[in-house]
């Protein structure tokens, strides 16, 4: 039988493939990371399928019966918005099926971070994603690349900090609640988000240019968003 590994919408849930809708309905069961968010959307398209809960904390002893399961079933794996293994539990299980030879596919679809960087006005021919971020990971953005990662709004200050630390005041843009009611693309520098957003609420995808580190604004003259 088939994985198939299913995108689903980043808030919008018109933004779902018609693709999508009939594997979801065709397979015999879903694997989720929460069955109450998965429960909702499936309710929302009127379908009805055995939902297994599949997240990082038990991911790796579920891999066993998952793969037992592949034998004789076919399923889809979903994350709770967006396309599942990126920045979601799900690569571990691909890795396994390749190996035994099970069939994996992708059914392609929303994903947070292409969203942001096509609406950004930062160049997309270059760019890296970097998952969620700790101070280690901007150091090794390269001139010119344009960066993506997301930020948990409980940690969105600290990562402006540690960004600022790392490059100085660059002018980023802060995607927040992408394709939902209140989205909103903000663009300035650093300390203006820190401004903008000192009581942080909803998802948060942050992109800058890769920049030589501690080169702020003034003193590397980093040029203006396009």
């Amino acid at each position: 039988m088939s994985l198939f590994i299913v995108s689903t919408p980043i808030g919008n849930l018109e933004d779902i493939t018609l693709r999508a809708i009939k594997i979801l309905a065709s397979v015999d069961t879903i694997l989720c990371e929460d069955t109450r968010r998965t429960g909702l959307l499936l309710q929302h398209l009127h379908i009805k399928k055995p939902l297994i809960p599949y997240y990082e904390e038990i991911e790796d002893r579920k891999i066993p019966e998952i793969i037992a399961l592949l034998q004789h079933k076919s399923i889809a794996l979903v994350s709770d918005a967006g396309t599942p293994l990126i920045s979601d539990p799900g690569f571990k299980l691909v890795r396994e099926c390749i190996q035994r030879g099970i069939k994996v596919e992708s059914i392609p679809g929303p994903s947070a971070a292409i969203a942001a960087l096509t609406s950004s006005g930062l160049p997309p021919d270059k760019f890296i994603f970097l998952g969620f971020v700790n101070k280690k990971n901007f150091p090794s953005v390269k001139p010119g690349v344009t960066a993506i990662f997301y930020a948990a709004p409980h940690k969105l200050v600290q990562n402006l900090k540690d960004l600022e630390a790392a490059f100085g005041d660059i002018e980023i843009v802060v995607c927040r609640e992408l394709t939902k009611v209140h989205e909103e693309i903000w663009k300035g520098a650093i300390s203006q988000a820190l401004s903008h957003f000192s009581h942080p609420k909803g998802e948060f995808v942050l992109l800058f240019q890769g920049a030589n580190p501690k080169a702020s604004m003034s003193s590397a003259g980093t040029p203006p968003l396009p």
